[in-house]
């Protein structure tokens, strides 16, 4: 498979190609080749996919040697010399934390109470509670709090009741519920690596005297550009010369051949995409769907603690902002719960006063360090509110001055315009407001399951919408790059909608934008309006419409160009539209998580179209950390 051909198939089907970028695996086995040197270089390739520890695992000479610790690979490497480890087999980790706060002990490999093997993990184990205890009653001894340590342990006791690696590997994975892809190596049987993969990326790279394994092909791309894609519900046994493919269901062998990737090391990193950006835009099937894998407790926590308050807040900057205004209305329709969305830099000045131990707050952040909302929650903490958090960085300030906060599990973002963190954050938020629906018990239960069966279908939703509006959106881009000003309306959650679109847009491409409730057009915005003025509206088929439709004739009467997202169906909205971008029924409360795709790609390929970088916009950074 040629690079085009790689590509078109990583748009088409994220599931094979696109990785979710939580952390980062790498491992090699030679003919007698250390490999620590191979394995450092690696992780450096990997390091755009987590980079708050570091570890890798080598067997020599019938021992285990394991160097790990807290911090970026440059850092840890100099504390412990990763090159002088010894042996020609070894697997190698850089962290995006989902489970255990960055430290040492969490930071991956992880071995179990022998010392006899390791294991490297990304993703989520969501019943690694459950098999904790039942480890614990079998006296063996946990060190971090990670999810993944649980699998070396399942792995020596099922190597302690007999038959070889592999069949204590794969009894292993038959255990595990969650998203993961794994890596494995065992002194006893110092000539393989064994990986496992479900809805995380893993690939086999394919050398000569040498074999690889890697959460992307940059871990190994300078080694060979021969890379073997493990698919769901599949191990693999790696040896210096070959590779052998089993399915976990009933132990079929699987023949699968090597396609060769035409990539450079970097192109190797954004999977074939020319920016950061627009890979993590392709990304959000996957971290949408991570983003469903709450811990229960946890959510249970944080509806009990909303559902206390008699003044809720939701606090937030910049996009995370309009994630926050987007679920007041979830929370109000399906909860029956009112709550404030704030600007953090506002919140002090308008509601210090009113703050007291009756007030919830819940604080949106995704690096959980934005100096606004930690300045505003310092005020609240002092005055006895409840503070709660989402965010996407364990261990961030957010998460230490919370008393119970939910991550967004979306990893690594690199661009600096904030893209698949949105949706992640708005699908955790919906899902917070259906757990406050049921305790509340403030609407139907035929409503509550309608709503949970929308919400399981966004990711796939999202995945056909990203291969459907890529290339109408394309020509948008190209039409209207000249351009000097663009209007954003919404109603409804739309208005939350319209207000990210325009950040996008204006982010990346440096044309001025204004976003507006379409219903206050006429209170002002509407005097902006001259001949061509393109005006984007957002109208997705829900209790809006048929307002929205009076505020587009408004503007089209004075000369607007009328650029539509909206219903597929919707021949009306198509007639008085110039451009129309179809899009699939959704719940009009989850409609932002789709809608704003075509917002997100339209801002990325403007920046294109005009000469800009969209991976670093001008005069921005990726986390605002001062006042």
């Amino acid at each position: 498979m040629v690079l085009k051909d790689w590509i078109r198939v990583s748009l088409s089907d994220h599931k094979n190609t696109i990785d979710e970028g939580m952390c980062g695996i790498s491992g090699c086995i030679t003919e007698g080749r250390a490999v620590a040197g191979i394995l450092y270089r690696s992780l450096k390739r990997l390091e755009y996919r987590g980079y708050d520890s570091a570890g890798m695992a080598t067997i020599s000479n019938g021992k285990l040697y394991v160097k790990k610790d807290q911090g970026k690979i440059d850092e840890v490497n100099e504390r412990l010399n990763f090159n002088e480890m010894p042996g020609s087999i070894g697997i190698a980790h850089t962290r995006w934390a989902t489970h255990g706060a960055p430290s040492k002990v969490n930071a991956h490999p992880h071995v179990d109470c022998s010392g006899m093997l390791a294991v490297v993990h990304n993703g989520v184990i969501e019943n690694f509670m459950e098999l904790k205890r039942e480890l614990l009653d079998l006296n063996h001894r946990f060190v971090s709090k990670t999810d993944t340590e649980v699998v070396a342990h399942l792995l020596e006791e099922n190597l302690k009741r007999g038959g070889d690696f592999l069949s204590a590997f794969i009894n292993a994975i038959k255990r595990l519920d969650g998203s993961y892809a794994l890596a494995a190596v065992y002194v006893k049987e110092p000539d393989k690596i064994l990986v496992a993969r479900q809805d995380m990326p893993i690939l086999i790279g394919v050398g000569d005297g040498s074999m690889f394994v890697a959460s992307d092909a940059a871990a190994f791309i300078e080694e060979t550009n021969r890379a073997v894609v493990l698919q769901n519900g599949e191990v693999a046994v790696i040896t210096a010369k070959s590779y052998d493919i089993y399915r976990v269901k009933d132990g079929t062998k699987v023949a699968r051949s090597p396609i060769v990737l035409d990539w450079t090391v970097e192109m190797a990193e954004k999977q074939g995409f020319p920016h950061y950006t627009l890979k993590e835009i392709f990304e959000q099937p996957l971290t949408l769907k991570s983003a469903l894998r709450l811990q229960d407790a946890y959510v249970d926590l944080l509806t009990e603690f909303l559902d206390r308050g008699e003044r809720i807040f939701l606090l937030a900057a910049g996009t995370s902002y309009h994630a926050c205004l987007a679920a007041s209305y979830m929370f109000s329709k399906l909860a029956r719960l009112t709550t404030f969305p704030v600007v953090a830099s506002e919140f002090v000045d308008n509601y210090g006063h009113s703050i007291d131990i009756d007030t919830v707050i819940l604080a949106v952040s995704q690096s959980g360090e934005t100096a606004d909302v930690l300045s505003a929650l310092e005020f609240a903490r002092l005055r006895a509110a409840t503070i709660l958090g989402i965010t996407n960085v364990v261990g961030s300030t957010l998460t230490r001055v919370s008393r119970a906060y939910l991550l967004q599990n979306a990893g690594p973002e690199i661009g600096v315009a904030a893209t698949k963190t949105f949706t992640s954050q708005l699908i955790v938020l919906a899902q917070l407001a259906l757990r406050l629906a049921k305790k509340r018990g403030k609407v139907a239960q035929y409503e509550m399951d309608e709503f949970r069966d929308r919400l399981y279908e966004i990711p796939d939703i999202v995945s056909r919408v990203l291969d459907e509006v890529k290339v109408p959106v394309q020509g948008l881009a190209k039409k209207y790059a000249g351009e000097k000003f663009f209007m954003f309306l919404g109603r409804g959650i739309s208005t939350a909608t319209a207000f990210e679109g325009r950040l996008k847009v204006m982010e990346l491409s440096y044309i001025p934008c204004i976003a507006y409730a379409a219903g206050e057009s006429k209170h002002g915005p509407i005097s902006l309006v001259e001949e061509g003025t393109p005006a984007f509206f957002v109208c997705p088929n829900d209790s809006t419409r048929k307002a929205i439709l009076g505020n587009i004739e408004e503007m089209k009467a004075r000369g607007a160009r009328i650029i539509t997202v909206g219903s597929k169906d919707d021949e009306e909205l198509m007639e008085i539209s110039d451009d129309y971008i179809g899009m699939p029924d959704v719940h009009e409360l989850l409609s932002p998580i789709v809608y704003v795709l075509p917002f997100q790609l339209l801002a990325y390929y403007l920046a294109v179209e005009k000469g800009l970088d969209p991976d670093k916009p001008r005069n921005l950074a990726k986390s605002v950390t001062v006042l």
